[in-house]
């Protein structure tokens, strides 16, 4: 697979479009670093489409990672990220085997691939 863009919501990675998913592995930015990380998709412990229940339940057991930050702000936001989406995206939580985590859309085959190697790695 090719280039994927990631926009980034919350989490433990800097928030907006500077995270791709690219020949097989994540490049993520975090605040304060210029280069940016990468991270084989071996490395996710947990990848879901987000929903309501889940965004609430992650972030509310967990903390997404932001210092002093709310989750995401109103409840409407969290609505227009799930269902106001271009209908060729997919909004998920992915968390890593670290404990690092992130809500992030991106383009729907980006997610479809991301859970494949997810499956594959599992077996």
């Amino acid at each position: 697979m090719g280039l994927g863009r990631i926009d980034v919501h919350a989490g433990d990675f800097k928030k907006g479009l500077e995270h791709q998913y690219v020949h097989g592995k994540f490049l993520m930015k975090t605040e304060g670093k210029f280069l940016r990380e990468k991270i084989k998709p071996t490395e996710i412990a947990k990848l879901e489409e987000a929903s309501e229940e889940a965004v609430v339940s992650l972030g509310g057991a967990a903390g997404w990672g932001l210092t002093g930050s709310v989750l995401l702000g109103p409840v409407g936001l969290l609505a227009g990220l799930i269902l106001g989406g271009k209908g060729k995206d997919t909004t998920f939580i992915c968390e890593f085997k670290d404990g690092r985590k992130f809500l992030g859309t991106a383009p729907s085959k980006v997610f479809n691939e991301l859970q494949k190697q997810l499956m594959v790695s599992s077996f």
